[in-house]
């Protein structure tokens, strides 16, 4: 017989059964989704980008996840899987497009000039409402770094949040 199996849908049996994931791949995977996702939902701004960027990410970490599972810093690292999977194709191009969405306040150039851990810091405690502890956790630093990285954040956005404050003032005069 040459007849093979799937050759009348053009399909691959092989191709169609999904992998067995390991069983703490998929425990990470479900306990830490909706955070990854609220993320890059805060930096991408659509859910189907953000969604595919979610999953882009944990393809990624489960190509690496034996060796991830080795590092003392595991959650750190998966971070920075997730993070320069989100940002990385996309970074560049927001924060260009921060500065075309300002009204003349600076605050979106002054966020797309903060460094990558500050701006990490501000979308996770002001966008995703997420507290000091969790951060630290997902960035995988102390909660002091994460307070003192939102904290510096914010004195580099003061300025041209009083701006843009003052800018508001004056148009609902």
């Amino acid at each position: 017989m040459t007849e093979k199996v799937g050759e009348e849908d053009g399909l691959s049996p092989a191709a169609e059964t999904p992998l067995p994931l390991p069983l703490d791949f998929e425990a990470h995977y479900i306990i830490h989704q909706e955070a990854f996702h609220a993320y890059a939902l805060a930096v991408l701004g659509t859910n189907d980008a953000a969604e595919d960027a979610v999953h882009r990410a944990f393809l990624e970490i489960l190509r690496h996840w034996d060796a991830l599972l080795a590092e003392s810093d595991l959650q750190q690292q998966i971070w920075a899987i997730l993070r320069r999977t989100v940002i990385a194709e996309i970074l560049l191009n927001f924060r260009a497009h921060l500065t075309a969405l300002d009204s003349g306040s600076g605050v979106y150039a002054a966020l797309g000039s903060l460094s990558a851990r500050q701006f990490d810091v501000v979308v996770l405690r002001y966008i995703a409402k997420y507290d000091t502890k969790r951060i630290s956790w997902y960035l995988g630093v102390t909660p002091s770094t994460v307070d003192y990285h939102c904290r510096k954040a914010r004195e580099r956005l003061a300025p041209y949040y009083r701006q843009a404050t003052q800018l508001k003032q004056e148009d609902t005069k």
